[in-house]
């Protein structure tokens, strides 16, 4: 198990998928799926190919989740090597991907192969949910797939979502939810006028500048066991017509709030509309969810997942709730519960992305770990 991790995460690494091009990964995978028993199914919309391979058909369902599409690399003469020619210098795997997420995927493959070949009878099932689109807009992978088994009412029990989750040591972290994204688009409405002329005109900028002191201070929750209070920041600010001597007819303010199971999308919505009320603003408001919270508790996955971790490592993983969102987001709304596990992230997005080759072993056996608890 552990020398095929390596050799499938350089298959993947060396072919150039960027993102939302999968570049034949999961045609590769698919194969080696098919020879194991897997059912295959594509579900694709638009330029993204898409993955659902399941292997039986009782409960309960285990799926490993991810992507095989990888970012831009940036410029190529600031690489030490080439980033789709997996390289290994002092214990480290080099080249896109390698950490996020091809490593993970390798590994999910490593471990369900031996798994199999020692349970091919085992109880429940097994799955994959493999997008070319995580790393792009998001609209036509993995949210796709789970319209279409919703639609059909397939559900998952448990999810394990192959995203870099550690952060100075193996297996130091893995993510059991993450916050919900509510973007906010707000139009402050004033009077255009000559700037000599104040009483003529209304401006936006002054009339608005007290409601977001209060919306800056406002405490939106205080979070809960695993997730920090709700967050809320403004992103860009815009007004005036570039005139010196012009009174603005409107300013624009675009504003975040990172949210946490504690508080609701209507309950955030209404308080910001309660408090530009309050201060009397003529205004228009659009919003935009851009990821729901999602939370598994301990208990079930994450104590099998926690439990796999201590064996391959000796460590103790915290539970987090950090970072930004993943497609664990969309697999939320049809499995009862989903976690991220997977390499350490100091390097991903970066110029020289690299994974380490015990990191990927270990991996593996972290995953062929999980399976042994859920199903047997």
């Amino acid at each position: 198990m552990t020398s095929k991790v390596l050799d499938y995460t350089r298959e993947l690494i060396a072919r150039r998928s960027l993102t939302p091009d999968d570049a034949g990964c999961q045609g590769w995978l698919a194969e080696k799926l098919a020879k194991l028993g897997f059912s295959i199914e594509a579900i694709n919309s638009g330029d993204v190919v898409n993955l659902w391979a399941r292997r039986g058909n009782s409960a309960p369902l285990l799926c490993f989740a991810g992507h095989t599409d990888v970012v831009p690399t940036g410029p190529l003469e600031q690489w030490t090597s080439d980033p789709f020619v997996p390289t290994e210098r002092e214990g480290q795997l080099y080249g896109r991907g390698a950490a996020d997420m091809k490593g993970s995927i390798a590994a999910f493959l490593a471990a369900v192969e031996d798994y199999l070949a020692a349970h091919p009878d085992h109880s429940g099932s097994i799955a994959w949910l493999i997008t070319s689109d995580e790393e792009g807009p998001a609209v036509d992978g993995t949210v796709k797939v789970v319209e279409h088994l919703a639609a059909r009412n397939e559900l998952i029990d448990c999810c394990i979502v192959g995203e870099p989750t550690c952060v100075s040591q193996f297996g130091d972290m893995m993510k059991n939810g993450r916050r919900g994204s509510l973007h906010g688009r707000l139009r402050v409405n004033g009077i255009q006028a000559h700037i000599a002329y104040p009483l003529l005109g209304k401006n936006p900028i002054h009339l608005v500048a007290p409601a977001i002191a209060e919306l800056a201070a406002t405490g939106w929750d205080e979070g809960n066991e695993y997730f920090p209070p709700t967050t809320w920041q403004i992103s860009n600010m815009h007004s005036g017509t570039g005139a010196m001597n012009v009174i603005p007819g409107h300013a624009d303010i675009a504003f975040n709030f990172r949210f946490s199971t504690a508080s609701t999308v209507s309950s955030l919505q209404q308080r910001v509309c309660d408090i530009l009320d309050k201060h009397g603003l003529n205004y228009d408001l659009d919003w935009e969810l851009g990821a729901k919270p999602f939370l598994t508790p301990r208990g079930g996955l994450v104590d099998a997942l926690s439990a796999s971790i201590q064996e391959v490592t000796g460590i103790s993983p915290q539970l987090s709730t950090t970072g930004g969102t993943s497609d664990g987001r969309f697999i939320a709304d049809i499995a009862r519960e989903v976690v991220e596990f997977g390499p350490i992230n100091a390097s991903i997005h970066k110029i020289d992305e690299n994974v380490g080759v015990e990191e990927l072993q270990q991996l593996a056996r972290v995953y062929r770990g999980v399976l042994a608890r859920v199903l047997d």
